[in-house]
């Protein structure tokens, strides 16, 4: 068996750069999944599951763009662009039957790709993530960030932060995963936090496509998660035909890195299945 060599790597789309990390194949590839992180995160989140997929599958990971070493060309987001340029992306790179895997924003864009661009993709994994819309109460939530951030600055914003994503025993129990978090925070500038919050509010509900969704597709939610509440994920399960839906102890809103062996059971699992 030849080990497979996680790579690091760059693709100018349009406007800007995209960095990635790709482990390719070493036998023939049946699938490539593509990892897609949450906000305001980066590429190095999904690192355990690149590591262990399976050697008949190419694993990415992606810098969403104003994240991580991704440029952020013009400045102006929306889950659209988005989406996008992981279009533009998977057409460069020529990539076919795509898996994509996000988690809480890194879904959002997954099902607004496949609302817009649903001919390459062959399966789904969403993680902590929804359907819906932010209703205005969570838009002023989103607001009120923006200013407190630009007010106290990015450290007070991650200490913030931390206490709201992770499950308390990861918080006290995996420093490892706290200082990721803390250094995914501090890769990113404030303009790129403040305008990834503007697109999350204005997002659009994707509750109409659930019905089009025809892609086996795997829900996964930290038990413990306090930003997505089981009750709007069984939403998402019941709006997608046969759709299958597991919760990940131990674990807040990144399940991928609070219960790694858990998530990476599920994740192979699906992939080896559909």
């Amino acid at each position: 068996m030849t080990k497979k060599i996680i790579k690091i790597s760059k693709i100018k789309i349009d406007d800007i750069s995209i960095s990635y990390y790709i482990k390719k194949a070493t036998e023939k590839e049946e699938k490539v999944i593509i990892f897609i992180h949450g906000f305001p995160f980066n590429k190095n989140t999904w690192r355990p599951q690149v590591d262990s997929v399976e050697d008949n599958i190419t694993a990415i990971a992606i810098d969403v763009r104003g994240h991580g070493l991704s440029a952020a060309g013009h400045g102006y987001f929306s889950i659209d662009v988005f989406a996008q340029d992981l279009h533009k992306f998977i057409e460069k790179l020529d990539l076919n039957n795509v898996v994509l895997c996000g988690v809480s924003m890194g879904g959002y864009i997954s099902l607004r790709y496949y609302e817009l661009f649903p001919q390459r993709i062959v399966g789904l994994i969403l993680s902590d993530t929804h359907h819906l819309a932010d209703d205005n109460k969570g838009k002023q939530k989103r607001f009120d960030s923006i200013q407190a951030l630009l007010t106290h600055g990015k450290r007070a914003f991650a200490f913030g932060f931390i206490e709201n994503v992770l499950s308390s025993k990861t918080i006290s129990k995996n420093h490892k995963v706290v200082e990721l978090i803390k250094s995914s925070i501090r890769r990113n500038s404030i303009n790129a936090i403040c305008a990834t919050q503007l697109a999350l509010a204005s997002r659009t509900d994707s509750t109409a496509l659930l019905a089009q969704i025809e892609v086996p597709t795997l829900l996964i939610r930290g038990e413990e998660d306090k930003i997505t509440s089981k009750e709007v994920m069984l939403e998402l399960n019941a709006g997608i035909k046969g759709s299958r839906y597991v919760e990940i102890p131990n674990a807040g809103h990144l399940p991928n890195l609070e219960n790694v062996l858990a998530f990476n059971k599920e994740m192979n699992a699906f992939l080896e299945d559909k």
